[in-house]
């Protein structure tokens, strides 16, 4: 009898165990939706561009958060292809097709725009031939071509007031548009798109993703 209720006891403490740690995962991985929070929530002032690259009556930075939102707001499904025309033309996309779309929203043609760095900077690339239909997708590229040419930041997630909604952040193999939201300790969620099975394209992962390699913002 003893044996038994021992046994029933270290089972109970096995499925509580494993409850904890399902919860963690969904909560860590954002299948449990984290709470939100603004810039005014943490006394930050919400940094506007002094450009307006399309002339639409929108800054810059304004136009690349809301430009990112639109964009997976049509929920691309994640999926590599080449294009002839390079940017995506169905209903699939990559990581670097949200900043590509974020950015081409707000006036800016990642397309070209890489493609005439790389032919000004060529030894920065590592690139045997460059090819302007793929080469703005590609994360090590943007991260070479954001570091030449955007106003560089921390990559400091504590510093919170430093990291806006429309920032760019480059992890190591990845890359998304900051939110304008944020977690209970101010720092911001992403807007992104990494793999298959994501939550959702708004997600608390800045600090959780992996490194990251470089915080950027258009000037």
């Amino acid at each position: 009898m003893k044996n038994k209720k021992c046994f029933q006891a270290a089972a109970a403490a096995l499925l509580i165990v494993a409850a904890v740690t399902i919860l963690y995962l969904l909560y860590r991985y954002n299948y449990i939706p984290h709470r939100k929070y603004t810039d005014e929530d943490f006394g930050i002032t919400t940094y506007q561009s002094v450009r307006d690259a399309d002339g639409d009556m929108v800054d810059d930075q304004t136009d690349i958060l809301q430009s990112a939102k639109d964009y997976v707001a049509t929920k691309p499904k994640y999926k590599s292809k080449y294009y002839a025309g390079g940017y995506p033309d169905d209903e699939y996309g990559v990581c670097t097709d949200v900043v590509a779309q974020a950015l081409l929203g707000a006036g800016y043609d990642l397309r070209y725009l890489v493609d005439q760095d790389i032919r000004l900077h060529p030894d920065d690339y590592e690139i045997d031939e460059a090819d302007n239909k793929i080469d703005f997708r590609r994360v090590k590229n943007l991260k070479v071509y954001f570091r030449n040419t955007a106003i560089a930041l921390t990559t400091d997630v504590t510093e919170i007031e430093e990291w806006q909604g429309g920032d760019i952040v480059v992890f190591f193999g990845h890359v998304g548009i900051v939110s304008d939201s944020r977690n209970r300790k101010g720092i911001p969620f992403v807007i992104h798109h990494g793999h298959p099975l994501q939550a959702s394209y708004e997600e608390d992962i800045l600090e959780t993703w992996g490194e990251i390699v470089g915080h950027y913002r258009i000037q």
